[in-house]
């Protein structure tokens, strides 16, 4: 039987075996549910980078650049991390250069897994529904926030591991966990999370339009995959 775990920050994916599993990584406020609206809305592809540096370079080349640090926008680059920002028609057909605090890194970090996707609660069935046809075994990755737990994240892990334990083993504790907190919070998770650290960061930002748009489940049915560097829409 395949199995489900759940890494809860980026600094402890040294203690995960990556071969012959897809990783899934998330970053609910806000990366992933970027780049799910991003696809969902006509980008052709995404490059993702772990350091502003990569990121100004790609943009020297030509490409369209998002870099946000803190939760907010790096001064000089075209977008931020607002999945409203990747609603604009003028954005369908490009391809995009992002940098993230947490979610970036993530993704990058994970790159030696056999398939690397990026989930978010936006597309969460779209990816349970792709995981089901997959022979492999899963780990999802939560991007935390500077390589600390955090807790939005670890509800999608939970929602991941609810669809799928019907057909794959929970191999661990932190997945275990994951879906109990799921189970405690699913039927009101902006209220479950209201007094969590980066709910509070981002409602300093006046951000809580956002906080709200990424906690809705099963918006888009889109599935971003890392292909030779770049995300892509399957």
């Amino acid at each position: 039987m395949r199995k489900i775990d759940v890494c809860p920050t980026p600094e402890l994916l040294h203690l995960y075996n990556l071969e012959n599993k897809i990783a899934v990584i998330v970053d609910v406020f806000r990366a992933t549910s970027c780049m799910t609206t991003a696809f969902a809305h006509g980008i052709e592809k995404i490059i993702p980078v772990a350091h502003i540096e990569e990121c100004k370079v790609l943009q020297e080349q030509g490409y369209l650049a998002a870099a946000e640090r803190n939760a907010m926008k790096v001064e000089g680059f075209d977008l931020d991390n607002s999945p409203f920002s990747y609603m604009k028609p003028d954005l369908a057909g490009k391809t995009l250069a992002m940098t993230t605090t947490n979610g970036t890194l993530a993704l990058t970090k994970s790159k030696s897994a056999q398939q690397v996707l990026v989930g978010s609660f936006l597309n969460r069935k779209a990816i349970t529904d792709y995981l089901l046809t997959q022979p492999y075994d899963v780990l999802v990755v939560c991007a935390g926030w500077k390589g600390k737990y955090n807790l939005e994240d670890t509800l999608f892990a939970g929602a991941v591991v609810c669809s799928l334990k019907n057909e794959f083993t929970i191999e661990d504790d932190a997945a275990l966990a994951a879906h109990m907190i799921y189970d405690a919070a699913k039927y009101n998770m902006i209220k479950f999370i209201a007094h969590s650290s980066h709910v509070r960061r981002l409602a300093r930002l006046n951000l809580t339009r956002d906080i709200e748009f990424c906690l809705r489940e099963d918006l888009y049915n889109v599935v971003p995959i890392l292909q030779n560097g770049a995300l892509v829409k399957m």
